[in-house]
């Protein structure tokens, strides 16, 4: 299974934005899905550093196994889950 979070409604508000990127995530593990593809946008490239700053914190770095930057379109982001 696979989830999908595009931000680009809430691009402006911070909190907001780690609200939606924790309740992705934790929705991610209690389904157990496989990929989460987050959408930040092109734009200036600040709301990507937020995304994966967010990403880089131990507690969630703990949960999900690895991040791709989509070669393609530097505005998507994936997160993989890889579960036992």
């Amino acid at each position: 299974m696979k989830l999908k979070l595009d931000l680009h409604d809430i691009y402006n508000n911070s909190r907001e934005i780690d609200r939606a990127l924790r309740g992705v995530i934790q929705e991610a593990v209690r389904i157990k899905a496989t990929q989460v593809e987050i959408i930040p946008g092109k734009g200036s490239g600040q709301l990507k550093k937020k995304v994966l700053r967010f990403l880089e914190q131990k507690e969630i770095k703990a949960l999900y196994h690895r991040i791709d930057k989509d070669a393609k379109n530097h505005g998507r982001l994936f997160v993989y889950f890889q579960w036992k």
